[in-house]
């Protein structure tokens, strides 16, 4: 998608990507504007509150921007900034919002027309389907767009974007995975699907946030752990250091624990260097729907364990 937009581009144009993000929604752009003489700039996020407020997109919006790359959550910190907001300034000055939601697919209900995305991406391998890759966008925009493929391929929308055969075993584990998450809702087969999924999903981040805020009590009794996932509005992910300790070595102490939080830096590169942490990044701790308050009993026992070894 990267190429096939900068194909609309001039040298001068500009793309306005954050250090937020996961790199797969930073390099392909940097590499496109590269490319073809477009310009890149840098939204920069509060490394003390995680927030990536609006007003530090607006900073770097011009009438010559032509597109805004941006997270929907972020998958170091679990940031969630403002969507409907930073679309507002996006299209205020005539350019795309593309909006990387992979990591919040995984953990809230997604209305990508509430957002004011004008392309929405995710992958089902973070809500337990397959990997691979989605792409909803708007109609007309996809109709203008025409990306290098062979010549015998369709020219139909969507299909002019798929690459050859379509992977019909990975398009029946994603419905499964959306079946699945649907029937942890309450309510009757009678209702629709997206009605069964509102519901699950509501819960389904109710049920980890307040499993999230155990865990934050937790960590704030515990001397030398710093939480570097601070943002009023946050996925419940948590990336967490252990002063005079590596990350690698929590993370090594857990897995002897059965307990999954690995450490490092998660692709988002440039938030774990803005964030001071380096490419090494920190500990990361993530929920699920079937994480419970076990696990969380488990985690924050050996976390405990762990700052009283020395």
């Amino acid at each position: 998608m990267a190429r096939t937009l900068a194909a609309t581009w001039l040298p001068g144009d500009e793309v306005v990507v954050t250090r937020l993000d996961h790199d797969a929604n930073i390099r392909p752009w940097v590499l496109a504007a590269e490319a073809v003489g477009a310009a890149v700039r840098w939204a920069d996020f509060d490394p003390e509150t995680g927030e990536l407020a609006p007003e530090q997109v607006a900073a770097v919006l011009s009438p010559r921007t032509r597109l805004v790359a941006v997270t929907g959550a972020s998958n170091l910190i679990g940031t969630r900034p403002a969507i409907p907001e930073i679309a507002r300034l996006t299209h205020g000055v005539g350019a795309l919002l593309y909006v990387d939601g992979v990591h919040l697919t995984a953990h809230v209900l997604v209305d990508v027309g509430r957002l004011g995305a004008d392309v929405f991406a995710c992958s089902p391998y973070k809500f337990r389907g397959p990997h691979c890759g989605v792409l909803a966008a708007r109609p007309g925009l996809l109709e203008g767009l025409h990306p290098q493929k062979l010549l015998p391929s369709t020219d139909a929308i969507p299909e002019r974007f798929e690459l050859g055969t379509l992977p019909y075993e990975l398009l029946a584990g994603t419905t499964a995975a959306v079946d699945f998450l649907a029937s942890l809702g309450p309510g009757s087969t009678a209702i629709s699907r997206r009605e069964r999924l509102v519901a699950a999903m509501t819960g389904v981040e109710e049920h980890e946030d307040r499993l999230r805020r155990r865990i934050e009590d937790g960590l704030a009794e515990m001397a030398g752990v710093v939480v570097h996932s601070r943002a009023a509005s946050r996925t419940p992910t948590l990336l967490v250091s252990v002063r005079d300790r590596a990350a690698a070595e929590a993370y090594e102490y857990l897995a002897t624990l059965g307990i999954n939080a690995p450490a490092g830096s998660f692709y988002a590169l440039e938030a774990s260097r803005w964030l001071g942490l380096g490419d090494s990044g920190a500990l990361r701790i993530g929920l699920a729907p079937y994480t419970d308050d076990s696990d969380v009993d488990r985690l924050l026992k050996g976390l405990a364990e762990f700052t009283a070894r020395h």
